[in-house]
């Protein structure tokens, strides 16, 4: 007689391994090491892209990825270039190792040297400014055209490595620098195409490899000036005209050229295998007010409320983002170095958290709170301070707290005995938080 209980026992343990050894499978392929690009645009606020309810500039190409792909709400950067550079790069936190504005100091690692000590091809094309070329006291540093190299990047296509921009503009007639070598300057070249072009080349050379590149946009920086689709362009006398009209031309152009790379990514056919990233270092410059469907907003660049540090972010990865959507939750630049960590599987020595399973499995990220360390060591330091934020409520150093949906400028900090029981309640947390990052140093003067 058959044992029927002990042959349905049988049965289940091999229906359970069928299926754990299925599930299995399906990770392995999901979790593929794919090819990652990552885009940072140059001074682009959150309300510039169309997706986001900008209604004075036109950005059909970013629209079309973050409608296909995962559009993020709430990704905070730093309110400055250079702090930014140095946090999305090395993912830590400013305090930790921002020494000076436009350099990143030779003893950090950075997300291309983990990219290449891990077998990728690796490359950055656009903006450098990471040589310290404003300060004497680094004059060998600042001369050293392998720094890229030794930051990890195989190759590079770079304006403002070695030399300041007095020397040479980054739009028409630029002075870029790729692999060692100072390019011929062209009064007709365009420095974005002339990037962007390697770019695309350096794509088509390693189509069978897996690749990193890292694009610092020389775009929408001022000054603002017409693009080669401006008319103005075709004359020799108005083709550096400085007008601040021209930022719609220029935000329209910096789509063109994501729009570039993608189409290039289908030409090759691995474009389903790419996880392609595009963010904002900091806030619109503070000259321009952009019109949203929500009204107008002022640039916020160097600023610490929300409309200088909350940027614009598009993650598009056909083969892993099943399901195209808006993610409202917090995100840090100290996150990148963390995700890419994940990615290839290496232990991460970053203050950040992986955004893979945002990716992979629709989850939010474990984070109610942000901190941000911004001193930016240039300039009048005028915003130099530390805050930690939730979505709503935010919580400085120096004791201002603020209902950013109410006070988005915040001009009004809530004072204590106007607070709800629940205000208090959030209040003391982000005071905690806060505790754990030291106070911005006083200026020596």
């Amino acid at each position: 007689m058959v044992n029927t209980k002990n042959y349905n026992y049988k049965n289940l343990v091999y229906l359970f391994l069928i299926v754990f050894l299925s599930l299995n499978y399906v990770s392995s392929q999901a979790i593929e090491k794919p090819n990652v690009i990552l885009i940072m645009a140059d001074d682009i606020g959150f309300e510039a892209l169309g997706v986001n309810g900008s209604t004075s500039y036109k950005t059909p190409i970013l629209d079309s990825l973050a409608k296909n792909g995962i559009n993020f709400t709430k990704a905070l950067s730093q309110p400055l270039c250079t702090p930014s550079r140095v946090k999305i790069m090395t993912g830590k936190f400013n305090y930790k190792n921002y020494d000076r504005f436009a350099y990143l100091n030779s003893n950090q690692k950075t997300f291309g040297n983990l990219f290449k000590e891990n077998g990728y091809k690796t490359a950055i094309v656009g903006k450098w400014q990471l040589n310290g070329i404003h300060y004497k006291d680094l004059n060998e540093i600042s001369k050293d055209r392998s720094r890229p190299n030794k930051f990890g990047f195989d190759e590079y296509c770079l304006w403002q490595l070695d030399k300041l921009k007095i020397h040479g503009e980054r739009f028409a007639n630029p002075l870029i620098v790729e692999n060692g070598k100072e390019l011929i300057r062209d009064e007709n070249a365009y420095g974005p195409d002339i990037v962007s072009d390697y770019a695309i080349d350096f794509i088509e050379r390693n189509k069978e490899n897996n690749f990193f590149l890292y694009y610092p946009m020389l775009l929408v920086h001022d000054p603002f000036v017409p693009t080669p689709d401006s008319p103005e362009w075709n004359l020799l006398e108005t083709r550096s005209e400085k007008n601040n009209r021209f930022f719609v031309d220029m935000v329209a152009y910096m789509d063109k050229i994501v729009g570039k790379i993608m189409n290039k990514l289908n030409e090759q056919g691995i474009a389903e295998k790419t996880l392609v990233l595009f963010v904002g270092d900091n806030g619109t410059n503070s000259k321009l007010i952009s019109q949203t469907i929500s009204g107008p907003v002022r640039g916020g660049k160097a600023n610490t409320i929300t409309h200088g540090v909350n940027v614009p972010m598009v993650a598009y990865w056909p083969s892993t983002i099943q399901n195209s959507r808006t993610y409202h939750g917090l995100v840090n630049f100290n996150d990148f170095y963390a995700t890419f960590s994940d990615i290839l599987n290496v232990s991460d020595d970053s203050d950040g958290k992986s955004m893979m399973d945002i990716f992979t499995q629709q989850k939010q990220l474990k984070r109610d709170i942000v901190t941000i360390y911004y001193d930016s060591k240039w300039g009048n330091n005028k915003y130099r301070n530390v805050f930690s934020q939730n979505k709503r409520y935010k919580l400085y150093k120096n004791g201002n707290f603020f209902d950013m949906e109410k006070d988005i400028l915040e001009t009004s900090p809530l004072s204590e005995n106007e607070l709800s029981k629940d205000q208090k309640l959030i209040k003391k947390m982000l005071a905690s938080d806060l505790s754990n990052f030291p106070d911005v140093p006083l200026i020596k003067k």
